[in-house]
């Protein structure tokens, strides 16, 4: 499958590390720290994907989202979630023009290349379902008429998980529309003290200019696309989704009792797509083990179900997903 893809050439692969490295730059300049946050942003730029973030309020997820937008000169909306958000808010609506009397096509904020779906958990069952359909079929429907979403096209959902008054949890099948779940952590004190003083040197009031272009990055997805992939590696990440839902025959007893659900073959496609990428920020033309393993939690903590014996007994799905690629031998 891999072997009839045309190889990467040094010039493709010396640009492409250029683009990345002004991205990178403009992006480390408004987000102080948060390096995973923006290699799983970046991932899943270069997939097509989608990215849910975890955390308390108040650790850059918004920030982080602007400043890639910025640096690309794409459009950026943010939608803040509420229990009374409606479908028409965010795919759009028609609205009726009494002087022209026709209804007229009003496209919601969703049809932008980077959206930031601020507490996805606070709006309804039907609202979330009427996002996560935009985010597969890239396109909205309005009036019985389809309207294509920009490309590159970026969802970035957050959820805080101190507060769940009032919430409404997202199914697992729609856990699984997202390629990558980051949970964020809080800056250190020497990356808390640089927040400091860039605020007070303005650096976050300063516009930022674009270091790319969206068409830029359309080549660079593609670009992304022809990474190659051993055999070995590919059986190497068939073997790890196979445990996840086989677990009662590779991890202790007292662990595999605690999973309830496996992965399915998303996580399979995921972890390549994202290994590919992976390995195209780190300069390279080929993936290894190691990419794989470095999104092994982004990509297999949603899809792995834990029961609610884990939950009560503290067993994150990260302590999961660490045994289980402990029980696959490394290629």
């Amino acid at each position: 499958m891999t072997s009839s893809r045309q190889r990467i050439t040094p010039a493709e692969l010396a640009n492409a590390n250029q683009v990345i490295g002004g991205i990178v730059s403009a992006f480390s300049r408004k987000v102080v720290g948060q390096n995973q946050l923006r290699e799983t942003l970046l991932v899943a730029l270069l997939t097509g994907g989608h990215v849910l973030l975890e955390s308390v309020p108040g650790l850059a997820k918004t920030t982080a989202a602007e400043a890639l937008a910025a640096s690309l000169g794409g459009s950026f909306r943010r939608i803040q979630c509420t229990p009374d958000l409606l479908p028409s808010d965010i795919i759009g609506t028609q609205i009726y023009d009494a002087q022209q009397n026709q209804f007229l096509t009003k496209l919601g904020p969703v049809h932008a290349n980077f959206v930031l779906l601020d507490e996805v958990n606070r709006s309804s069952a039907k609202t979330q379902s009427a996002m996560l359909e935009a985010m597969q079929e890239r396109q909205t429907t309005i009036g019985g008429e389809r309207h294509e979403l920009p490309k590159p096209f970026l969802v970035m959902a957050t959820q805080n998980p101190i507060e769940q008054e009032g919430t409404y949890v997202l199914a697992e099948a729609q856990l699984d529309r997202f390629m990558l779940k980051d949970v964020l952590d809080y800056p250190t004190p020497a990356e808390e003290a640089e927040i400091l003083r860039r605020i007070d040197a303005g650096v976050f009031e300063e516009d930022s200019e674009p270091v790319a272009s969206l068409s830029e990055i359309n080549e660079l997805q593609r670009l992304a696309k022809r990474i190659y992939v051993d055999p070995a590696i590919t059986e190497y990440v068939v073997s790890l989704t196979y445990v996840t839902r086989h677990v009662e025959q590779y991890l202790e007893p007292e662990l595999a009792r605690l999973v309830e659900v496996g992965a399915s073959p998303r996580a399979s496609i995921n972890l390549i797509a994202g290994a590919r990428a992976a390995a195209l920020l780190q300069g390279r033309d080929h993936v290894i083990p190691e990419d794989v393993r470095r999104l092994g939690h982004r990509i297999l903590r949603h899809r792995t179900l834990l029961s609610y014996e884990a939950e009560a007994t503290g067993v994150t799905p990260e302590r999961v997903v660490d045994a289980i690629f402990a029980s696959v031998r490394t290629p």
